[in-house]
């Protein structure tokens, strides 16, 4: 934990400073007031942070359509619509945590390995006075200098990673990191816990069959979107808790683990995923693990219809608040 997150020893929990929570929707409408996620206030209006919400505005790695640079403004503006308390984990995500908006990396759209750098420096600036972050992005490559941040502050971590795609491919046009790169990358360089990581959703046709051999080579466990046919929620949960264990635990959620008809607003769309409701009670299954961070990532504004991938992707940042929230020992 960084500097501006201890306390004094002679400073309890309880003399801490009560989280500033979001603006109530019920005293200033929701189409008033801040800008920032779900009205919250901005990271250098608040004394302390448990969680810092990151937009990373980057979509120079993706390989089909672009616009995901728009997602971090489009998920926030969706979080306008929500509430103080979680009826389902029974928790008051911005009571129990102050969670706070660190605002934009300012990424180089022309130079994908400067804005890799770009990101890593701002996660780690940003995580020196919080204890936890969730990105929105963005394209899936900027799961990979959050994953080097991550490392640093807790070693090798289990990966959730929820996606229609493995995102463990070698090269796009001879270049090794984009969008469809991150976790082979991080599997190189040793970030992962191979016999924890796990994909959820994966779906769709593949380049070749070795593309699955190559992935299971990496340590990866696979739970398909037509896995969810039999399992159900349920049974989906029990896998990944068993997978995942008392590991740390980072998750990466790419928004197009959805199928289109819930999430449209997506750079590349595969028919046959999840419902919103079926991500939702896998990310609610699983309180009680040690997470230590989170991204949602690939939603592309320009793509979606009456908003429905930007409202979905804040839901999920709202499960995942709740997730930290219920969470008793310190990352």
């Amino acid at each position: 934990m960084g500097a501006m997150t201890e306390l004094p020893q002679d400073q309890g929990p309880e003399e801490r400073p009560a989280p500033v929570g979001p603006v109530d929707p019920r005293e200033v409408p929701r189409f008033a007031g801040p800008s920032t996620f779900a009205r919250l206030p901005r990271r250098d209006e608040v004394e302390r942070c448990d969680v810092a919400v990151l937009g990373i505005p980057f979509d120079s790695g993706t390989t089909y359509r672009p616009g995901a640079r728009f997602g971090p403004h489009a998920v926030r503006n969706a979080t306008r619509l929500l509430r103080a308390y979680h009826p389902g984990l029974d928790v008051q995500p911005f009571a129990a945590m102050q969670v706070a908006d660190a605002g934009d990396v300012a990424c180089n759209p022309f130079d994908i390995g400067e804005a890799i750098g770009q990101i890593e420096a701002t996660a780690e600036d940003v995580l020196a006075g919080a204890s936890r972050l969730l990105s929105i992005g963005g394209d899936h490559t900027i799961a990979l200098p959050l994953l080097r941040v991550m490392n640093r502050r807790h070693g090798p971590v289990a990966l959730l990673h929820f996606d229609a795609h493995l995102d463990t491919w070698d090269t796009y046009f001879g270049m090794p990191y984009t969008h469809g790169t991150p976790f082979r990358r991080a599997w190189e360089e040793g970030l992962l816990l191979e016999d924890r990581a796990t994909h959820v959703g994966i779906r769709g046709p593949l380049f070749t069959p070795n593309d699955l051999l190559e992935d299971e080579g990496f340590g990866f466990a696979v739970v398909t979107a037509m896995d969810l046919e039999t399992a159900g929620i349920a049974g989906t949960v029990a896998r990944v808790r068993a997978r995942l264990g008392d590991a740390p635990v980072y998750v990466s959620v790419d928004i197009d683990v959805l199928d289109p008809a819930h999430a449209p607003g997506t750079g590349t769309p595969e028919a046959g995923g999840l419902t919103t409701r079926e991500l939702l009670g896998i990310l609610r299954g699983l309180a009680g693990l040690r997470f230590v961070g989170a991204d949602i990532v690939e939603v592309s504004p320009p793509y979606d219809h009456a908003e429905l991938t930007s409202v979905a992707a804040s839901h999920v940042a709202y499960e995942l608040l709740a997730l930290f929230a219920r969470q008793t020992d310190p990352v």
